[in-house]
């Protein structure tokens, strides 16, 4: 197992390096990443290559049986970039050149910007391909962006639009530009949106196309490396749902795996559902295990200084990814820098340098690491229930919210949470994705649907499957133009309803009372917005108690082939709702947990190789007992374990179930 941090030796005198190296093989470090911004440093002028620093770090790493994975450094170009290629800078959408001096402001269609790019990844490729300790790539440095709207990026656009639809009559169509008077008949005519206020269907190509730029730009770089350096790996640091203005799983494709940047330590302390949702979100990129390249050490922020990591939730924090099938973890960083826009993002050292609290407790969370890292191996997650996170439907919330403070990563967090509080691992899949291995998939506001999603969800549950869905399912075509049908459009036969009406209820304490019959007991408030749900075929679980919703369904289940489909026509204020609603898909799936988890322990399970390793964690203050499988053995500890265990405050244990 890889466990290290993110190091910047050009941050501090060459006569430190030596003692960094020494302090991290103290602490059982053996992996770091490096120079994912030293673009200038490696080429201070324009084809004058300079690596003899960082051969010389890279060497004293070696010799401490530290190994490195190099990031490819153009997030930040030179100064001298821009200063001879004005054009390489993105330009704003009012026309006005970003200006230098922060990173992620390039422009990705300017020539000179790419051809220079791809010429350091081929250099640095060529130079390190045979050094004995680098073992794989980053891609630049969490890939997002940005857009431009300079001349050359107009064109592409254009030419982009060209490829896709063949001809204006096919784009004019696909974009209802008959709507305001829009048609298009010259390809000139066609502009970047300035603002997002702009034809929906026009706004999604944009963002498709920017997605694209992004692709491409990394598939450049991997063309290199993949040539120079066969036996390297190549990797990328996603951000979880923050990577949002490029397509995740496009920029996955060519990765041989990914990783992600884990920063789970803001607020208050609180239960880390997010870290865990963008764990099993990064491990559907690919649906294989991934790494983290950057985790919280210390206290982050920009301008404030956020809060510190409480005594061993630096160890929990690192644990929990693990257990949702992280096999490397990075901390960043190293030490915390004294100057730039990061002096506030505090590291595993602080400013001074001196190894303390958060030193010794990253040294002991690698330790135990080390304990269970061969146990791990060709383990993962295996789970039969899926969430589906439909990127493009998440553009098209973006475009037009639908409904007040709505978007895809909360609509998804509500049914998430609820299955962590019941100790239900679950994949985050796109709808390409198989659905047949799942008993249980939900799928969150899944506006954008193809008559081929259509015809795999039905065919899902036709066979057997569990089908949960809910509010603005299937309401768009593939363009962003909305159906011609009823909703759920081409779903209405599959959860046997159909919707001619709906609205949104803004703000907050503008509410529905709905209440459920015999499977979904209780009293609860629809909030937001709400599907007046006519069913068919359904059978109603929850209704509306307005006088004018009585004859409407907010919550149904319908029998179709071997399987079931629910539908939730509304969003509901209560977290306690969907437990019960996530209760019942569970029960109905055949899905049983292992343990019922009491409030703030998670519980995940890595399994294969006939291994199975069962992960708790607690995310709470205070002492949790959890009853477990009896007479196994707690692999930090080495000791076996009754019917119960008792976690101390943010406390782990890995227990081997076969």
């Amino acid at each position: 197992m890889y466990i290290g941090a993110d190091y910047y030796p050009e941050h501090w005198p060459h006569s430190r390096w030596e003692k960094d190296a020494m302090l991290m093989k103290k602490a059982g470090f053996n992996v770091v990443r490096l120079a994912e911004f030293t673009w200038v440093m490696l080429e201070p002028e324009e084809g004058n290559y300079k690596f003899d620093w960082l051969d010389n770090a890279i060497a004293i790493l070696g010799k401490h049986g530290i190994s490195v994975i190099l990031g490819t450094p153009t997030a930040v170009m030179p100064a001298w970039l821009p200063r001879k290629y004005p054009n390489a800078m993105a330009v704003q959408n009012t026309d006005q050149p970003v200006v230098w001096g922060t990173r992620k402001n390039n422009c990705f269609t300017n020539g000179d910007y790419r051809r220079l790019s791809i010429l350091i990844v081929e250099q640095m490729a060529e130079h390190y391909k045979d050094n004995p300790y680098v073992i794989g790539w980053q891609t630049d440095n969490e890939i997002n962006g940005p857009w431009c709207y300079c001349h050359t990026c107009r064109e592409e656009w254009r030419d982009w639009l060209r490829r896709k639809y063949g001809s204006l009559d096919n784009l004019n169509a696909a974009w209802g530009t008959h709507f305001w008077g829009q048609f298009y008949q010259r390809w000139d005519e066609i502009q970047a949106p300035p603002h997002e206020h702009h034809n929906p269907s026009l706004m999604l190509d944009w963002r498709r196309f920017n997605s694209w730029l992004n692709v491409r730009f990394q598939s450049e770089q991997i063309a290199v490396i993949r040539k120079k350096c066969p036996k390297h790996f190549i990797t990328h640091n996603f951000m979880g749902f923050g990577t949002s203005m490029t397509n995740p799983y496009e920029l996955a494709t060519e990765l041989d795996f990914v990783s992600w940047d884990n920063y789970p330590v803001w607020g208050k302390p609180e239960i880390k559902y997010n870290a865990a949702c963008m764990a099993d979100l990064t491990r559907g990129l690919k649906q294989k295990n991934f790494w983290i390249m950057e985790q919280t050490s210390g206290p982050g922020g920009w301008d404030t200084i956020n809060r510190n990591p409480r005594p061993g939730e630096i160890r929990n924090i690192a644990f929990q990814q693990v257990a949702h099938g992280a096999d490397a973890i990075i901390w960043f960083r190293w030490r915390t820098c004294t100057a730039g826009r990061e002096q506030y993002w505090h590291g595993i050292l602080g400013h001074y340098g001196t190894p303390g609290r958060r030193y010794e407790e990253c040294k002991k969370t690698a330790s135990d690491l080390r304990k269970i890292s061969e146990e791990i191996k060709g383990t993962t997650i295996k789970t039969n229930t899926a969430i589906i996170y439909d990127h493009e439907s998440r553009w098209g919330f973006e475009t037009q919210v639908a409904y007040e403070n709505n978007t895809m990563p909360t609509a998804i967090r509500r049914y998430y949470d609820a299955l962590f509080r019941k100790g239900i691992n679950v994949d985050i899949i796109p709808v390409s994705a198989d659905l047949q291995k799942y008993k249980l998939v939900i799928a969150p506001q899944l506006l954008i649907t193809s008559k081929s999603t259509a015809n795999k969800l039905d065919a899902f549950v036709k066979n057997g499957g569990v089908l949960m869905a809910d509010v603005r399912l299937s309401v768009k075509t593939e363009t962003n133009l909305c159906h011609e049908e009823m909703l759920p459009a081409m779903l209405k036969k599959t959860f046997g309803i159909r919707i001619e009406e709906y609205e949104g209820l803004t703000p907050d304490d503008n509410l529905y009372a709905i209440s459920g019959t015999e499977t979904i007991n209780g009293q609860f408030n629809a909030i937001k917005f709400v599907d007046w749900v006519i069913p068919e075929k359904a059978e109603t679980l929850m209704k509306y108690q307005e006088w004018h919703m009585k004859e409407y369904a907010a919550l149904t289940r319908n029998s179709y082939g071997k399987g079931t489909a629910y539908y939730l026509g509304a969003v509901v204020k209560e977290t306690e709702f969907y437990d019960i609603l996530v209760e019942e898909l569970l029960r109905k799936a055949g899905i049983k947990r292992l343990i019922s988890p009491p409030e703030g322990v998670e519980i995940s399970i890595r399994e294969g190789n006939g291994k199975k390793l069962l992960f708790i964690i607690n995310h709470t203050e205070e002492e949790k007992e959890i009853a477990v499988p009896g007479d196994k053995k707690e692999l930090i500890s080495g000791r076996k374990v009754g019917k119960t265990i008792c976690l101390d405050k943010y406390g782990v244990a890995v227990i081997k179930l076969s």
